[in-house]
């Protein structure tokens, strides 16, 4: 009789072989789920806090407070989708405070001498607009090593200067066509009674945000805005004009810094030399609570807004349960700590998802 050949082990373990494709595809899909989560993470946030605001206040949902919410949170809009431009660029501006009081002290100087409504909008809008051309010169000309020195010295030397302007006293007075953009309301919306409930700001934050959705998904400038913050030296190699997509990033950062700095001055009726304090951190804590990476490539102008909102929401809502407003600053530095620590989450799921698929490939 024949003895039977032995069968090779590696039959026995390919036995095995068709069980793996679907563990992994099944593991596919728990890790796209979980980034999905994790994607949507500022806007989880902001819908948690809305929730619990409106189980806790009963003026949370009124009409006249969401107006307020959307008001206070004008300002810190703007600021953030230009301080989004720079975050994705790798960069970071900490002179748009300052640059706001600059501006809004200088429209407010022009308007006082020249009562132009005209002279006043471009003086502050060029102003802001200059001092953030001067931050990208400085950057990419000077050859400093990060833009953290030259906006830092900006952020100084701005404010010294709205101090010397002003005698460090508050201008008062503003063009009538300001103070309704800055503090006005739509009587035609209804629900708010003859005055209105909603603020003639939030079209310029619609507006800002519109166009910079048009200019960064539809123009070859954004598409170079995120390629130099995803990869500089390739776009380098491919021809882009890092330079010049540089420096006109901080330009328009600047420029939306003297937009701020208009609905400051119409929200006061005046041009302060102090309205723009702080404002540098709202505006970096707006764009990373809305996902954005200091590594750069990534950010959206929704979710720069969204950050926005968790910062105005946070704040209105404090002030409505009666809390030290000492709290604001902690709860925003936690929320922050939260936002991060879950991009870093969503890197390493990103990573993992990765590598599934390079096994998983034919």
């Amino acid at each position: 009789m024949a003895r039977q050949a032995p069968q090779p082990a590696l039959a026995v373990a390919a036995g095995s072989a068709p069980e793996e494709p679907p563990r992994a595809a099944a593991a596919g899909r728990g890790l796209t789920l979980a980034l999905a989560v994790l994607r949507a993470g500022p806007v989880a946030i902001l819908g948690l806090l809305v929730l619990l605001l409106g189980l806790v206040s009963d003026v949370f949902w009124s009409l006249e407070n969401i107006g307020n919410v959307l008001n206070q949170s004008a300002v810190i809009c703007v600021l953030a989708l230009g301080q989004l431009l720079v975050v994705v660029t790798r960069g970071i501006d900490l002179s748009v405070g300052s640059n706001l009081s600059l501006s809004a002290v200088v429209g407010a100087l022009v308007w006082q001498h020249q009562s132009s409504t005209v002279l006043a909008v471009a003086a502050a809008l060029a102003t802001g607009t200059a001092v953030g051309l001067v931050n990208g010169l400085l950057f990419v000309k000077g050859r400093l090593p990060h833009p953290f020195i030259p906006t830092l010295a900006m952020l100084t030397a701005a404010s010294g200067l709205a101090l010397y302007l002003s005698h460090s006293e508050t201008i008062q007075g503003a063009p009538p066509l300001v103070d309704e953009v800055g503090a006005g309301r739509i009587a035609a919306v209804p629900g708010g009674g003859d005055i209105g409930w909603f603020p003639t700001a939030t079209f310029v934050v619609v507006a800002v945000a519109a166009l910079l959705v048009l200019a960064t998904r539809g123009l070859v400038w954004g598409r170079w805005v995120y390629a130099v913050g995803g990869n500089p030296e390739a776009a380098v190699r491919n021809g882009i004009p890092v330079p010049s997509v540089l420096v006109s990033v901080y330009a328009v950062c600047g420029l939306l810094a003297g937009v701020a700095a208009l609905l400051t001055m119409g929200r006061a009726d005046a041009g302060s030399p102090t309205a723009g304090a702080l404002a540098e951190l709202d505006a970096i804590a707006a764009v990373i609570i809305g996902g954005a990476s200091f590594l750069g490539g990534r950010g959206t102008v929704l979710n720069a807004l969204t950050g926005a909102f968790v910062i105005a929401v946070m704040r209105n809502g404090l002030n409505l349960l009666g809390i030290d407003p000492n709290w604001q600053y902690m709860a925003t530095g936690v929320v922050i700590v939260v936002a991060v620590e879950l991009d870093v989450v969503r890197g390493h799921l990103e990573s993992r998802f990765r590598s599934l698929q390079a096994v998983s490939a034919p």
